[in-house]
Order: C-alpha cells, then structure tokens, then sequence
C-alpha cells in the first residue's frame, strides 16, 4: 500500500507539474461554459419561451435564465467529467514514450500496483478539476436563476463523481494499449469531438432519430447527462408547476431536454439510471483490471523513445 501511495502521489505531481497538460484540463471546462453562454443560451432561451408561450403562459426571465442555465451546466459537467478524465490519463502514455515506465517496472513495484496508480491518480486529478468546475457552474446558476435545494445540490456533486468514476474507468482501458503521443493526441481529439453528441450534452438526444435514440439508449453516457439534468432542473419544473403551468407542457419540456428517457418506448427511473451507470463503473473496472492482469503474463516491451 506504501508504495500504491507513492507512486499515486508521483503520477499526481507530475500532472500538475506538467503545466500545459494541467492548464488545458482546467480551462476546458470554462472554455465550454463560455461557448455554452455566449453561443447555445439564446437558442435555449427561444425554445423554452416559445414552448411555454404556446401554452398561454407568462414566462418569468428569472425562471427561463434558470432553464437556460440547468440545461448548460449539465451539458458541460457531463462532457467535462469524461474529457478531462481522458487528459488526466493521457501520463499513462507519456510514461511509455519516455521510457519511465520502463524504469519503474525494473524496480521492485508489481505491474498491477504500477497500473492502479495511473487509475487512481487520474481519479484523484480528474475529481479535483470537475469539482472546481461544479462550483463555477453553481456560480453561474446563480447569476442566471437559482432554483436548486441543499438536496439538489448534492445529487448533482453524487452525479459528478459517478460521471468522474465512469470517465476514469473509460479512459484508463482505452489509453492502457497506447504507447504513442500520437495515439493519444487522436484518441483525445476524438473523444473531444464526439462524446458531447452521444451523451446529449451538444443536443438533446430526443432530437435525434428513433433509430439513433435506441442506440444511444445502450450507452450509460446518456443516463449519466439525463442524471444531471434531472437535478439541476427539478427546482426550475417545480417552480413551474406552482406558477400553473400546465403539467403537459412541464413534461414535453422534461422530454424535449432528456429528463425523461425512455428505452425501446418504457421510461427510464432515476434509481434506475443510476444502476446503469453503476453497472458500467464496475464492468469498467473489470475491464481494465483484465487487460493490467493479461499484460503482466507478457516479457515487458522496450519502448522506443520519441524524437
């Protein structure tokens, strides 16, 4: 356990200390708040207004600023949680290009120790920048429209670690065979690029085809965005309820922003999401502890170092 620790505590340092890395991690979550607020909030703002004003309903600012702003922080907490994982994780790989991998696997350390490391640093460093961004993001709500309990508070802090845990998991079984920069620069790119469409963050996946909606209905990304916006919004829907609005177009707007979801046409419960996301954490761990176990039965590979 003493020296789980200390190479955690290694793997950790080096990542703060690298401060390109570190940087990149942390201002990409603010990066995306503000494309979120600057480029997506209007657009949100006229599909909120325009659904609730057919209706024949007076729509407060406040409480479009408050369904603006839970349908953006949920976006980007569900996409931050897997990308930065996926950046945290990228020393895995820069160990292999340098060769320090190499050095450590000499000493004494046991492969399995030496690949728990890297899981749990990632989760550590990852935890750390997502945590920060929550509380931007709570900031935020509160400039826009704040609706949120104590309770909803720390559902959605439950929803960022489990997302955290999730991104961790993904991440360390598919950066583990890389061995190259260069790899790892188009597995991130990638990653970057398409997760936010297939969890629903970038577009609500109600918005997608029937056929695409039951694919997507197979990946626990989904539930974990749906999760997110559940309690970020619950307040905002219940203020509308006490205002009077009708329960139908309360609940066209839970589907229209993937509150509700429904697998093969049954709605999905929250416990439920919650067990999918659960499930996949574990199957994950599985995942990765197998391919740790698998590639200590080989001779160790001398890794070229990069020019």
């Amino acid at each position: 356990m003493t020296g789980l620790g200390a190479l955690v505590k290694r793997n950790t340092k080096l990542y703060f200390k690298d401060k390109g890395m570190f940087f990149t991690s942390l201002i990409t979550p603010l990066i995306l708040l503000v494309l979120y607020g600057t480029f997506l909030s209007n657009v949100y703002e006229d599909t909120f207004r325009s659904a609730l004003e057919a209706a024949d309903s007076s729509v407060p600012d406040r409480l479009i600023g408050g369904c603006v702003g839970g349908q953006l922080v949920s976006s980007l907490l569900a996409v931050s949680c897997v990308t930065v994982a996926f950046c945290s994780n990228l020393l895995m790989v820069q160990d292999k290009v340098s060769g320090a991998r190499r050095d450590l696997t000499i000493t004494p350390v046991k492969g399995r120790v030496l690949a728990m490391s890297y899981y749990l640093s990632t989760l550590v460093t990852t935890l750390l920048i997502c945590l920060l961004a929550t509380a931007v993001c709570l900031g935020y709500l509160r400039y826009a429209g704040w609706y949120l309990t104590v309770s909803d508070v720390a559902f959605l802090l439950l929803d960022v670690v489990l997302l955290v845990l999730f991104g961790t998991g993904l991440s360390s079984c598919v950066n583990y065979p890389l061995s190259t920069s260069g790899q790892a620069s188009a597995v991130g790119t990638i990653v970057s690029a398409g997760y936010g469409f297939l969890c629903g963050a970038y577009m609500p996946i109600s918005q997608f085809s029937e056929g695409l909606q039951k694919i997507l209905s197979f990946l626990p990304g989904t539930y974990g965005t749906s999760l997110l916006r559940n309690h970020a919004l619950r307040g905002v829907f219940e203020e509308m309820g006490n205002q009077g609005f009708p329960q139908e177009v309360v609940e066209a707007i839970r589907d229209s922003v993937d509150c509700n979801l429904y697998f093969f046409g049954d709605k999905v419960e929250l416990k439920m999401m919650y067990i999918i996301l659960t499930i996949s954490l574990v199957i994950l761990a599985g995942i990765y502890v197998a391919m740790t176990a698998l590639a200590s039965l080989k001779p160790p590979l001398l890794v070229k170092k990069e020019v």
